[in-house]
């Protein structure tokens, strides 16, 4: 006997309907490309974009109408090359909602790479913002897929570009009606594609379902996960070409919290401004963008009064930085971890109530950590055999997931990257009977010394602490002796000095012996990926020349 309710598909266009009927007059707020203009979209002053959910639901319908014009179809990929803003926010609901695919691309890609993304996509459509338009006329002629170019701007800001089929945005929308009716789609039909970041070989596409969309906007507005609510000014840092912006545009029209959205400007001067002017609440981003917000604040002197929580993802965050928000501005950093193979979402650091009765430093400590899963995600560990290992907090293992928003397939993959149902995410880790989770190293990373296993993360954190370091990343290269050895990369910070031996005196008492960096090297920057994590194969290229002391080879 089945039940007898009603049966209603999980869709995306669901989600902007809902935040139209309900929360019609919650502001999206976007800081635009264009600057100081005028346009069909909304009113613009002082470079920032305001209008509605209705309003964005009204111009989603007509971009719609407009992608049906153009040929697009049920299945066909539409491409993106943007930043966060109003018009990105459009793109997601109507080529989704329209039965398309939205395909994200990442900007911060070399062109050889975009251009290979775009082709294994197929994409029919790609539109970028203005910014991206040198990159736009580097790449199109080869993405033969491409049919259209479109520029998400105005007719005043169009740019001339040796682009064929080139087309405005805004024209575009004014060509049509607003009267669209979303098609009633089978929830598991595709919406939105993300590739990965291709730290190794080519990327792979994941290929998001409309339900696994809609369940994981579910789980990451809970009270355990990010906790949003229609009280919330929600500011994603993190890009919405990465990781659909680890589902907040999904997930605040749910709940119908006002959407901040920063454009191209994430430095600390830029974002701590629409903070202040927009009483941004929660925000979420990437460890280097906190570090930015910090340094700005720190030079500044001035303080964040409404920003409460910061979700910190994408790497590692060091202790340090929690610390400095946590006591000089009473700003929770909150840990999360996810991978483009789970929407993101995977775990999130919420203390259970038995937890608030523990010391300061106990408690510090538990919050270090990556989190726990929330309902819809299962993590375990396992040795190099495939058996599954305690959940003490001291065994690591193999971090393994499955679940309800977990990649099966890779887009235009035959097999499968699944070991008996279960995704292998490359991190090494161990949980505790709690189910908080702590990455202990990347299994490509970890540094294997005398045949000891050392993390490179709790180095790197240790050398975070010390006042005068804006950045530390460790890697471990080859010695005549014990095989690996750990080397620490520091960035001073701007009118700091500190020595090497500085560095290497905060490690006794704190990791075992053979644990402790034999080196250190001073750098100007440390290399990242496309997403914002230190890119540990462009450091050890940076530094293939660096060569043992002979002190240090015994």
């Amino acid at each position: 006997m089945q039940g007898q309710m009603m049966n209603q598909p999980l869709i995306v266009s669901s989600l902007i309907e809902h935040a139209e009927r309900f929360h019609g007059d919650t502001e999206i707020v976007s800081r635009t490309v264009e600057g100081l203009s005028a346009d069909d979209g909304g009113a613009i002053n002082n470079g920032v974009h305001r209008y509605t959910y209705a309003d964005a639901h009204q111009r989603s319908k007509q971009l719609a109408n407009a992608l049906q014009t153009l040929g697009i179809q049920t299945g066909d990929r539409v491409g993106t090359l943007a930043w966060n803003g109003y018009r990105h926010f459009e793109l997601y609901y109507a080529i989704s909602g329209m039965g398309a695919i939205t395909h994200t691309v990442n900007p911060r890609l070399f062109p050889e790479q975009i251009a290979w993304i775009v082709n294994d996509a197929e994409d029919q459509i790609l539109f970028f913002d203005l910014t991206f338009a040198p990159l736009i006329e580097a790449v199109a002629a080869q993405c033969p897929s491409v049919k259209h170019w479109v520029a998400m701007t105005d007719r005043e800001h169009m740019p001339e570009l040796n682009v064929p089929n080139l087309l405005c945005y805004e024209d575009l929308l004014v060509a049509e009606s607003n009267d669209f009716a979303w098609p009633q789609l089978d929830e598991n039909s595709a919406c939105a594609l993300c590739y990965t970041s291709g730290t190794t070989g080519n990327p792979k596409g994941v290929l998001y379902s409309h339900r696994s969309t809609l369940l994981h906007a579910f789980s990451s507005a809970m009270p355990d996960s990010m906790n949003l609510s229609a009280s919330d000014a929600v500011l994603p840092v993190v890009p919405m070409f990465h990781v659909n912006a680890w589902g907040i545009p999904y997930a605040a029209p749910m709940v119908g919290a006002k959407l901040v959205f920063p454009g191209a400007g994430m430095d600390g001067a830029s974002l701590c401004e629409l903070f202040e002017n927009e009483g941004v609440t929660f925000t979420a981003g990437v460890p280097t963008v906190w570090l930015g917000v910090l340094q700005h604040l720190l030079s500044t002197g001035t303080k964040l009064s409404t920003v409460k929580r910061m979700i910190v993802g994408g790497a590692a965050c060091p202790p340090a930085l929690m610390q400095s928000f946590k006591n000089e501005y009473s700003i929770k950093l909150q840990h999360a971890w996810g991978m483009t193979e789970l929407s993101p979402l995977g775990a999130v650091n919420t203390l259970k109530q038995r937890h608030l009765t523990l010391s300061d430093a106990d408690r510090f400590a538990l919050e270090t950590k990556q989190g726990r899963p929330p309902f819809g995600i299962d993590l375990k560990i396992v040795d190099g055999d495939g058996n599954e290992l305690p959940r003490d907090g001291q065994a690591a293992g193999d971090l393994l997931v499955r679940g309800h928003w977990v990649v099966n397939q890779y887009f235009g993959k035959d097999d499968s990257p699944l070991e008996n149902g279960w995704f292998p995410t490359g991190d090494v880790a161990n949980l505790d009977q709690d189910g908080f989770m702590q990455i202990t190293d990347r299994s490509k990373d970890v540094i294997k010394s005398g045949g000891e296993w050392i993390s490179s993360i709790e180095l790197e954190n240790i050398a975070m602490g010390h006042p005068a370091v804006a950045e530390a990343a460790v890697i471990g290269v080859k010695h005549p002796k014990w095989d690996e050895r750990p080397l620490i990369a520091v960035v001073k910070k701007a009118d700091q000095e500190v020595t090497r031996e500085d560095i290497l005196a905060q490690y006794p008492g704190k990791v075992a012996k053979f644990c402790i960096p034999d080196d250190v090297v001073f750098v100007d920057e440390i290399p990242h990926t496309a997403t914002g994590k230190v890119s540990k194969l462009l450091l050890r290229e940076q530094l293939g020349a660096y060569s043992w002391p002979t002190d240090l080879q015994a």
